[in-house]
């Protein structure tokens, strides 16, 4: 995956390319979120896709490089992104993860082996994967399955949409 590798100058924003849908692909309305560490590093990155006019997010895909604290979850524990889906959704019941699946799955030429998620909310769908560099890939999807064609829709999105102005 040559494209997924880290810049080697410090833009404003993350430094490592963010893996998603293109927005202009997307016909809802789309905001990004930083996550900053105390030194101004950039610790991932969500995207938050809606389709539903302001009702609430579709999907949440975050991108966490190696060393992110919010990559630290205890067993059982729900992701970033689905707390994030969870609150955008305004929907503060006790989520927990039930278990889990690795798949095998292609993007592109490119071979993921995706972990799938099952949790005790079942409107919520979570896939999960490793990037080249390191970067954990997590959507999670509110009342729609996540199918293998999505895959076919992830793509590096350009570092200026993530630069501050």
């Amino acid at each position: 995956m040559s494209f997924l590798r880290r810049r080697s100058a410090t833009p404003a924003g993350p430094d490592f390319d963010v893996l998603a849908m293109d927005p202009g692909d997307w016909p809802g309305n789309l905001g990004a979120g930083l996550l900053p560490a105390p030194d101004g590093s950039c610790q991932g990155v969500f995207l938050r896709y809606d389709l539903f006019g302001g009702r609430g997010p579709a999907m949440i895909i975050g991108n966490l490089p190696e060393g992110s604290p919010a990559r630290d979850v205890a067993e059982g524990e729900i992701p970033f992104e689905v707390a994030q889906l969870l609150l955008a959704l305004e929907n503060d019941e006790e989520i927990t993860v039930v278990g889990t699946e690795d798949v095998p799955v292609m993007q592109g030429d490119n071979l993921l082996i995706v972990r799938r998620l099952k949790l005790s909310e079942s409107r919520i769908s979570c896939v999960q994967f490793d990037r080249s560099d390191n970067v954990l890939v997590t959507i999670a999807a509110w009342d729609r399955p996540i199918t293998d064609d999505l895959y076919a829709l992830l793509k590096p999105l350009p570092a200026e949409l993530f630069q501050q102005g």
